[in-house]
């Protein structure tokens, strides 16, 4: 007998702050509002609140290093006549794989124009084409509608025009190499973050309102497309606090990653594919037609697993790109990164296959918001990769996230400015206890790295592109005994916070990839290859029933 579907799991934290503190010993701030995490989604938030408010922006490295940075692709809009809002709509829709909310798919498409253009105002140099902005295809896109800048750069160029208005900004203070250790909680509300850096320790920063817009997980994975600070703190520190999560086990994987035997793994963007690119076997062969009529220009998900299979099927360990039968000039105007990264390896992108496998790339799930960005937690705002929303179901269509990430960053940024200017102005800290764990000696200590490595590696093996019950189980077993005494210990800078966090959101993410018994989007289950109508769904997660 079938088991029936759950729509909602437990998965127990362990603790609630990841730190023992004493009020008395740590310094205090306030600010009207807090945003964590400086991305697209939080300095457009941070764009949006009013001037008379004081912003905080916290980011834990510099603010050069995000997700939204490292977007090559581009930003997907509606900006040519020839298209129409009806027809990202339906692509959407149909990458989603009956997951997304129409309603949402449909605020966030129409926006897209008015976005985009506003990008451009505030500095963006997109691409362009005779006078007009230069739109690109890329797969799951019935249309070319993808703006982009820089040829495959667009991430930096647009996150180096929102940072410089940022810092130009007065109210807005922007505190970088500072790690959010956890969001603070009283009386049912949010109310501000623990965060730490080198130079000053820990600092309660207290707000009226508090913004979320910490970006993804791929850092969870061997395999990653994703920056190093990747490691899911958003997830985490929303859950501890209470916040509902939703969707964690669709992670999505990008198809083509540059592989090649001690590089980092460099993203190749779906925009090759776009120009025309060819996937190739180890044997020449061109396999795509094999798995889907849309060949190369197949949503993410499909391309992905087609790859796996592919390398399964030849007993080796990656395909190829294949650029050679398209105009060399065409290639190198419109992929400088792309060309430069594989020709420190000796390779050039418009003669030479470049080896390329899947990479995990984007977390699709994550704190469940409504249109306006609000979380489960009263005075907590979150937008970007850290969410979902809704729009991108059980695969993200490409270029799709900085556009995500934008219109609800300003969506946060609007409704928090309203809530803390409609605030009591005679806002005080209240009173915290948190208690200690396990301490941490130095006859004790654990071995951080390779603990990273080891989770990372599972991810990647059991809850990787194709899973199964036996896997998900193994692995779930492993983390929960890692974290039976990782996650209780008090450990005492960002790598032990990160790996904490890592293990939670592990735990979370295994245990929705158990729950569902089918094979949607990105989550693949070999032991249920069928896509069942009814479990078109979500499984919310808490942390407490």
């Amino acid at each position: 007998m079938e088991q029936p579907f759950p729509e909602h799991l437990h998965v127990p934290t362990l603790r609630r702050y990841l730190v023992p503190f004493d009020p008395k010993r740590v310094p205090h701030l306030f600010a009207d509002v807090l945003i964590i995490g400086g991305g697209i989604a939080g300095i457009r938030a941070a764009l949006e609140i009013d001037p008379s408010l004081r912003t905080i922006v916290v980011t834990k490295d510099q603010i050069s290093q995000s997700n939204s940075a490292w977007a090559q692709g581009g930003i997907a809009g509606v900006l040519d006549p020839l298209d129409d809002f009806a027809n990202h709509i339906a692509d959407t829709i149909a990458a989603g794989k009956g997951m997304c909310d129409p309603d949402i798919v449909e605020l966030v498409i129409r926006e897209a124009p008015d976005r985009i253009r506003e990008l451009a105002g505030f500095g963006a140099s997109f691409d362009k084409v005779k006078g007009e902005l230069a739109l690109t295809l890329e797969g799951g896109h019935s249309h070319p509608r993808v703006a982009h800048a820089l040829g495959d750069a667009t991430g930096k160029e647009v996150m180096r025009a929102m940072h410089q208005r940022a810092f130009e900004a007065a109210h807005v203070d922007v505190w970088q190499k500072t790690f959010t250790i956890d969001l603070l909680t009283r009386d049912g509300q949010c109310r501000g973050a623990l965060v730490w850096n080198a130079n000053h320790g820990r600092t309660f920063v207290w707000a009226k309102q508090t913004i979320l817009c910490t970006g993804g997980a791929g850092a969870i994975y061997r395999e990653t497309t994703n920056p190093p600070i990747a490691t899911a703190d958003g997830h985490a520190l929303a859950y501890r606090a209470g916040c509902e999560v939703r969707d964690m086990e669709f992670m999505q994987f990008h198809p083509t990653v540059l592989y090649i035997a001690g590089s980092s793994r460099h993203l190749i963007t779906e925009a090759v594919r776009g120009e025309g690119a060819h996937l190739l076997d180890c044997n020449g062969y061109r396999f795509m037609a094999d798995y889907d009529s849309a060949m190369e220009l197949a949503p993410r998900d499909v391309v992905s697993q087609a790859i796996t299979r592919q390398m399964a099927k030849t007993s080796h360990p990656c395909v190829y790109l294949d650029l050679s039968h398209i105009p060399a000039d065409r290639i190198r105007n419109r992929f400088p990164h792309i060309g430069k990264v594989c020709s420190e390896f000796g390779l050039d992108i418009t003669k030479d296959r470049v080896p390329v496998r899947p990479g995990a790339h984007y977390m699709i799930g994550g704190v469940t918001t409504d249109s306006e960005g609000r979380t489960t937690l009263p005075g907590l705002w979150a937008a970007g990769e850290v969410t979902s929303t809704g729009l991108h179901g059980a695969n993200r269509l490409a270029s799709n996230s900085l556009l995500e990430g934008v219109v609800f960053g300003l969506r946060c940024g609007r409704n928090a400015s309203n809530a803390a200017l409609a605030s009591d102005d005679s806002f005080t800290a209240p009173s915290l206890v948190s208690l200690p764990g396990i301490p941490h000696t130095a006859d004790e200590a654990l071995d951080l790295t390779d603990i990273r490595n080891s989770l990372r590696s599972l991810m990647w093996r059991n809850v990787g592109i194709s899973r199964n019950e036996q896997e998900l189980i193994a692995a779930q077993h492993q983390l929960d005994f890692w974290a039976s005494y990782v996650c209780r210990r008090d450990l005492s800078e960002p790598a032990g916070w990160e790996l904490q966090n890592m293990m939670l959101v592990s735990r979370i993410m295994t245990a929705a990839a158990l729950a569902r018994r089918e094979s949607r989007g990105v989550h693949l289950r070999s032991d249920y290859p069928e896509t069942k109508l009814e479990q078109a769904r979500h499984i919310t997660v808490s942390s407490s029933v």
